[in-house]
C-alpha cells in the first residue's frame, strides 16, 4: 500500500462536472467496472510527522473491515489547496474527506462531480444516522454529498467558581435572571472574603469572530429566544439581529457590563487567557464549552491540589426570560466523506464504497479509529478507555490521523475516555447527561443546510457590521437608534438578498 503526501501548491479550478475524468490506481477499471480491491481516501493529520505507512493502526481496520486501504495523508494546513489540486488531477481517490461546505466544494457537487448520497444512505445501517437534523445541516441545500463526521451537538457550558457560590450561600444557576443575580453578586458581595473589592461576575474575552460564531455573547442571545443565528417568523426566515429577543438579550448584556459585573477588558482581553481571571481570583463565571471545565479542573488540581474538587462547578444552557431553555448547539459535524464521480463512476462501485464505509463505522472499526488497539494504545476498565504512558509516537500519529475517517453517524462508536478520579469521573458523566438533556431543547439554525451566493460572497464581511455595532452598544460608545441604524445598513449592504435566497432555498427544499 502505498501512502503519498501531496506537495504544497496552491490551484485555482473551475466548477465543472468531472465524471468523465480518467482515474487513478485502486482496483477499478477506467470505466468504473471492477471490484474494489484497495480503497484510496486522502485525509488531513493534525500531528507533526505523517502517519507511518502499514502502521499497526491502520492494519489492524483493515483486517476488521477486511479491505486495503491506500489513503493519502495530506497536511492540515495545506488540506483545502491539495483538495483542488486532487479534484483537477488525475488521480482521484475513492473517498475524500471534506472539511467544510467551501464554496468551491459547493460548486464542483452541484455540477456534478460528487455522488449525490441523499437517498443512498438510508440502505446501509451503520450510515442510516440517528442524527437526521444534523445531516441535514450537512447537506448542500437538501442534497447530501457526503456522510459527516458526528461531533459534540451540544458543547454551551456555564463554569462557576463553586467555592465562591458556598461562601455567599448560592445556587448555581438555573436561569438567566440567576446568571445576573450571581454575576452582581461575586462583584458586590467579596465572594472570596478578603476584604477587598477585587472581584467580578462573568468573564468574556474579546471575540474574534462575527455574529453567530457562538460567542458568550451568542449564547445569551439563543437563551433569550432570538434564535440561532437564523429563525422563523411569519413563516419567513429572519436572522436573529431583527428580532425583540435579540434586543432585549443585548440590553442584559449591556447591563451586565454597566454594572461593572464583566471584567473591563472584555474587548481586548486575549482569549488565550480566557483562564487566568478564574484561577487567580478575579472572576467567577464563564460562558463557553463543556471542555473547558476540563482544562480549569486539570490546571486547579496543580495550583489547589487541597481545594481543586470543591473550586468549579459548571451547568450547561440556561433558561431564558420567557420560562423556557434555548439551547445553543453545535453544527453537530466537522466536514464529512464525499465520493467523486471521476473515480466511482457507477452505482455498483459506489455501493461498493458505501458498504466499506458502512463497515469502518461499525462498532468493532470505531474502537480502533477513536481508540486504537487495546494494549497498544489503551487499556480497557469497564468500559472506559484508558490511555497507556510512554505509547510510541508512530502508534500516537495513527491513532490521531485516523480519527479524521470517523463518522460516527449512529452515535459514537468507541470507547469513552476513562478518567483520572472519582471527581472527574462523575463531571465527565455529568456533562454527558447535560448534553443529552440540552439537547431536546436546541435551537436548530434553520439555514444551516443553505448555501446562499451573497452570502458567500459577503456575508461574512457584513456580520462584522453587526458584531462591531452590538460591542459599540453594550460599551455605551452608540445609542439603540445607532445600532437599528447598522443592522439596516446590513441589510442594504447585501443582508436582503441573503435573507431572500435563504427563504427560496428553504421553500424549495419542502
Amino acid at each position: 500500500m502505498n501512502k503519498r503526501i501531496l506537495p504544497i501548491a496552491t490551484v485555482a479550478i473551475a466548477a465543472v462536472a468531472l465524471s468523465g475524468c480518467s482515474t487513478g490506481s485502486g482496483g477499478s477499471g477506467s470505466d468504473g467496472s471492477g471490484e474494489i480491491d484497495t480503497l484510496t481516501i486522502m485525509a488531513p493529520y493534525m500531528s507533526t510527522t505523517v502517519p507511518a505507512a502499514d502502521n499497526e493502526v491502520e492494519l489492524a481496520l483493515e483486517d476488521t473491515i477486511g479491505t486495503k486501504l491506500d489513503i493519502t495523508w495530506v497536511p492540515n494546513a495545506s488540506y483545502g489547496d491539495k483538495t483542488n489540486i486532487a479534484l483537477a488531477g488525475d488521480d482521484i481517490p475513492h473517498v475524500m474527506v471534506i472539511g467544510a461546505k467551501s464554496s468551491s466544494f459547493v460548486k464542483n457537487a452541484e455540477a456534478g462531480a460528487f455522488w449525490d448520497l441523499t437517498d443512498k444512505l438510508a440502505d446501509y445501517p451503520n450510515l442510516n444516522t440517528t442524527l437526521p437534523e444534523v445531516q441535514e445541516a450537512s447537506s448542500v441545500n437538501g442534497k447530501v454529498y457526503g456522510v459527516f463526521r458526528a461531533r459534540d451537538t451540544m458543547r454551551t457550558s456555564v463554569m462557576v467558581r463553586s467555592d465562591w457560590l458556598e461562601n455567599l450561600g448560592l445556587d448555581m444557576p438555573e436561569t438567566t435572571e440567576d446568571l445576573y443575580n450571581v454575576a452582581k453578586a461575586f462583584t458586590e458581595q467579596d465572594p472570596d472574603g478578603n476584604g477587598q473589592d477585587d472581584t467580578y461576575g462573568v468573564i468574556i474575552p474579546q471575540w474574534p469572530g462575527s455574529i453567530g460564531t457562538n460567542s458568550p455573547y451568542d449564547v445569551i442571545e439563543t437563551w433569550f429566544g432570538s434564535g440561532n443565528r437564523y429563525t422563523e417568523r411569519d413563516g419567513e426566515l429572519i436572522p436573529n439581529f431583527d428580532t425583540d429577543e435579540w434586543l432585549d438579550a443585548v440590553d442584559y448584556e449591556k447591563s451586565l457590563i454597566d454594572g461593572g459585573y464583566v471584567n473591563s477588558d472584555y474587548a481586548t482581553l486575549d482569549s488565550a487567557k480566557w483562564n487566568e481571571p478564574f484561577l487567580n481570583g478575579k472572576g467567577g463565571i464563564i460562558i463557553d464549552m463543556h471542555s473547558r471545565h476540563e482544562q480549569l479542573t486539570s490546571l486547579l488540581k496543580d495550583l489547589e491540589p487541597d481545594n481543586w474538587e470543591s473550586m468549579v462547578d459548571f451547568t450547561g444552557n440556561l433558561i431564558g426570560p420567557d420560562g423556557e431553555m434555548h439551547a445553543l448547539p453545535t453544527t453537530g459535524y466537522n466536514g464529512f466523506l464525499a465520493i467523486p464521480k471521476a473515480k466511482v463512476q457507477t452505482e455498483e462501485q459506489l455501493d461498493q464504497v458505501l458498504s466499506i464505509l458502512n463497515e469502518m463505522n461499525s462498532p468493532e472499526a470505531g474502537k480502533i479509529i477513536n481508540n486504537g488497539i487495546e494494549g497498544k494504545t489503551y487499556t480497557l476498565e469497564g468500559d472506559r478507555a484508558g490511555a497507556i504512558a510512554d505509547v510510541p509516537e508512530d502508534l500516537k500519529n495513527a491513532v490521531s490521523s485516523l480519527a479524521q475517517l470517523g463518522m460516527n453517524v449512529t452515535g459514537f462508536q468507541g470507547y469513552l475516555p476513562l478518567q483520572a478520579t472519582e471527581y472527574e469521573t462523575e463531571a465527565y458523566d455529568k456533562r454527558k447527561a447535560l448534553e443529552a438533556s440540552d439537547y431536546e431543547n436546541a435551537d436548530i439554525d434553520p439555514t444551516a443546510p443553505y448555501v446562499s451566493e451573497t452570502y458567500v460572497a459577503k456575508g461574512a464581511q457584513i456580520d462584522l457590521i453587526v458584531s462591531d455595532a452590538r460591542l459599540k452598544y453594550i460599551a455605551g460608545q452608540i445609542s439603540k437608534d445607532d445600532l437599528l441604524s447598522e443592522i439596516a445598513r446590513w441589510h442594504s449592504e447585501g443582508g436582503d438578498a441573503i435573507i431572500s435566497e435563504l427563504n427560496e432555498l428553504a421553500n424549495a427544499a419542502k
